[in-house]
């Protein structure tokens, strides 16, 4: 049976520590378990079991943090010897996490309080900056398990301002209709009693100024939404829903000014805020997460400057120039273009260009910006300023100016010609009972109009795609917006990046061949690999399972790009490329090649582990055109046609250029294209596509900017989530046969004068109350059809 961590409930993997009775993964949880067991804040597990998080193992540079302008920009406020400071700590992600992070003051006397944002995942901490240094109070959070995020993006303070006003026009709207319904009803159960003819004329009053405000304010968007729609030569579906709204105020104000009834003020106050509760439920989205990213998100705030005399500065990326000298540590970014002037590069490229293997960088080579150094500390000179490097020119591109108006919608496209039927028929109407009856003709229009008013229409779409929202939602497939939805539904082209989204991005299946290496070896062999950086031996480190005892090691030297010797208990050893081992290797295959005392043992050959099940997805996505990119070279192409038997095309050795463009000749073909990819690489490729769908392990990691972001577990069940959307789509259209229906029975005897606009005004809430009865039942069902416990 699997063991798993007290604190954060990972599996035990690579140390087993026992302490206290308790089982942790590593020191870092036993560690903050003490923490919080000396300041008695062991209630943190019993509030949620296995809450923690496992503290980050690469030790973060904070240092910068202290200096004087890095200092201003990243804190909100600092007076006398108290500053306030807002971090934004993805991880956090329950009540356990809230509780100790309000705790704070309890661990250390250098804070006074701190506050929670849940849903912004952010921290507020006031601190004494005397007692405690602001670099000091990340690194304390880290040791916790809350690394900040500390980059040009949360340093520029870009406040998402919640836009009230949509709450405020609903707030407006049900009071009118709650209080209108309340004064109409004595005159709606009749009754010529004195007390009722003496005060209807205030309660018509009352009513009518109820609506006032329902009517200019409360409705404001819909005007807007019209005009916008007739200025761009498309009738959207509020010009009808305006015209009725218009209509019915304004039969209401004749009524009540010539005595003839009480108008429908509270009917009209009813539509609208059914209307508008629609349109909250729509735009309700995952504030928790970022679609819209660039560059900001992954740059660091601050760099190192070094002077010509070796002299060290922390400074504002803003303002790195040109010919600057910086220096770039372990697990750093490289934010600017720039040449390696001293050390030894080992450049892992990726997320930006989606090639695993790192890179090995000589000085005098040209460095691109958004690699990670592995390895020693590196000095750079800057040829690009950071608006001008590679990585920040993926941003200038046009595709990442696209700008959707929403006017090319389901409901768009029907209201065109609806509006045009139901004017026409309005006026054959009017002409025809203007020879017969002038004053029913008023009548007549008056109840074609209000019973035409598509308010149902308009319900069915913001409340059947926000149920589906909540559905996806909740099975990790976070959709952007509703519009989103009815744009995956028209999909007939998937494009599918390879490294960490069909592949898993930190697994990989590792095959030795060679002769049998001793336990002897094998110990040695993994002694000498804890010495490196590269990602490489960090992998073959973990794949070798043999007890971690760790023995002396002599002369170890290490050439940059072939790989290291060293003498581990009398044998030496080299482990590295075939070059560096005196063999040959085997084009677009990646290996490790191991020798002893010169004698050749045998090499680990490194393969993508693909996610399972992958085959059965793509046997199931047979109705799709299924193409795939990858920077990575072709050496597994021949196992990606065994698992995509139904692919178009194959394209590998791809920049993040190049996979805009295919993207972008996809579509010259009239292809509806959905872009799935996971890394900065595909940037631009996921904002190109009609829909870009962002693959993540962790939704609170960096993802590029996109409509979707999806859990990478949830890739091989991606044609649930496809066949959800359009269902979507087909309920959506059975409620527009729901709304027709009404109105075709409404409009027979509107026209032909059996109606009075009094039934209309009825009639038109009753069909949006069976519209939304049936999205709701429906949207339940067809959840329950895709994902059995969670819709």
């Amino acid at each position: 049976m699997s063991e798993n961590c007290f604190h954060c409930g990972q599996g035990i993997e690579k140390e087993r520590i026992l302490f206290d009775e308790k089982i942790f993964c590593c020191n870092g949880c036993k560690s903050v378990y003490e923490i919080l067991n000396t300041n008695n804040l062991s209630n943190f597990y019993e509030l949620n079991k296995r809450a923690g998080i496992r503290p980050d193992e690469n030790s973060s540079q904070f240092d910068y943090l202290d200096t004087p302008e890095i200092f201003e920009k990243v804190t909100d406020f600092s007076e006398g010897n108290t500053s306030l400071v807002t971090f934004k700590i993805p991880v956090i992600h329950c009540s356990s996490c809230i509780w100790l992070l309000e705790s704070l003051h309890t661990l250390n006397d250098g804070i006074k309080y701190s506050q929670v944002n849940f849903t912004r995942k952010t921290l507020q901490v006031s601190f004494n900056h005397n007692d405690l240094k602001l670099s000091e109070l990340a690194k304390f959070l880290t040791n916790l398990g809350y690394k900040p995020v500390i980059s040009l993006e949360t340093a520029e303070k870009n406040v998402d301002h919640l836009d009230k006003s949509l709450l405020v026009k609903l707030a407006i709207a049900g009071f009118a209709f709650g209080n209108g319904m309340f004064l109409a009803f004595p005159e709606y159960i009749g009754g010529e009693d004195y007390w009722m003819q003496h005060y209807k004329g205030l309660f018509r009053t009352l009513m009518f100024l109820l609506a006032i405000p329902v009517v200019f304010y409360s409705a404001s968007d819909y005007y807007k939404s019209a005009w916008y729609g007739l200025k761009n030569k498309i009738v959207n579906i509020d010009v009808p829903i305006v015209l009725g709204i218009f209509v019915l105020f304004g039969r209401s104000i004749y009524e009540v000014a010539t005595d003839y009834g009480p108008g429908y003020f509270d009917t009209l106050c009813g539509l609208l805020f059914f209307m508008l509760l629609g349109k909250t439920f729509q735009k309700r989205t995952y504030s928790a997460l970022s679609y819209d990213r660039d560059y900001k998100s992954f740059y660091p705030i601050a760099v190192t400057k070094v002077d010509f005399d070796g002299k060290q500065d922390n400074i504002l990326l803003s303002e790195v120039k040109v010919g600057d000298r910086i220096l770039v540590r372990n697990q750093e970014i490289i934010p600017v273009d720039a040449i390696l002037i001293n050390g030894e590069g080992n450049i892992d490229n990726s997320f930006i260009t989606g090639e695993s293997e790192s890179i090995s960088k000589q000085p005098g080579d040209k460095i691109f910006a958004g690699g990670k150094q592995i390895g020693s500390s590196l000095e750079l000179e800057v040829i690009k300023n950071v608006d001008q490097s590679y990585l920040t020119q993926l941003w200038n591109k046009e595709a990442f100016k696209k700008y959707e108006t929403g006017l090319d919608t389901l409901t768009n496209n029907i209201s065109k010609y609806f509006t045009f039927i139901i004017l026409g028929i309005a006026l054959i109407s009017g002409i025809y009972w203007s020879f017969i009856d002038l004053e029913k003709m008023f009548q007549v229009v008056s109840a074609i109009l209000i019973i035409a008013c598509p308010c149902a229409l308009a319900l069915s779409a913001p409340f059947t795609f926000g149920h589906i929202m909540r559905i996806l939602g909740r099975n990790k497939f976070y959709v952007k917006d509703t519009l989103t939805i009815e744009k995956i539904a028209k999909i007939d082209t998937l494009v599918f990046d390879k490294t960490g989204t069909i592949t898993h991005r930190k697994k990989t299946n590792i095959k030795y061949e060679g002769s049998t290496i001793s336990e002897f070896d094998s110990l040695n062999i993994k002694t000498l690999l804890k010495n490196s950086n590269h990602p490489l031996s960090k992998s073959l480190y973990e794949f070798i399972d043999i007890n971690d005892d760790y023995f002396p090691v002599d002369n170890f030297v290490e050439t940059s790009g072939k790989g290291y010797g060293a003498t581990v208990r009398g044998a030496h050893y080299k482990i590295g490329s075939a070059k560096y081992n005196n063999q040959e290797s085997k084009n677009l295959e990646t290996a490790v090649y191991i020798s002893k005392n010169n004698e050749f043992l045998g090499k680990f050959i490194f393969k993508n582990e693909y996610r399972s099940r992958l085959k059965n997805l793509f046997k199931t996505l047979n109705h799709y055109k299924i193409f795939i990119l990858s920077g990575d070279n072709s050496s597994e192409e021949n196992q990606l046609k065994e698992i995509i038997p139904n692919y178009q095309a194959m394209a590998f050795n791809q920049s993040p250029e190049d996979k805009l463009n295919y993207i972008k000749q996809l579509q010259d073909k009239n292809y509806k294209v959905a872009m799935l990819g996971d890394g900065l690489n595909d940037a631009g490729a996921l904002k190109q596509s009609n829909v870009g769908i962002a693959i993540a392990d962790d939704t609170n990691t960096f993802t590029p900017s996109s409509d979707v972001i999806m859990n990478g577990d949830k890739v091989v069940t991606l044609d649930r989530y496809l066949n959800v959307c359009k269902g979507s789509i087909t309920i959506v259209k059975m409620t527009f046969i729901i709304s027709f229906l009404y109105n075709i029975v409404g409009l027979s005897y509107a026209v032909t004068g059996h109606m009075h606009p009094l039934f209309a005004a009825i009639i038109m809430p009753i069909s949006s109350i069976t519209v939304v009865a049936f999205t709701t039942i429906s949207t339940w069902i067809l959840g329950r059809k895709y994902f059995t416990k969670e819709a």
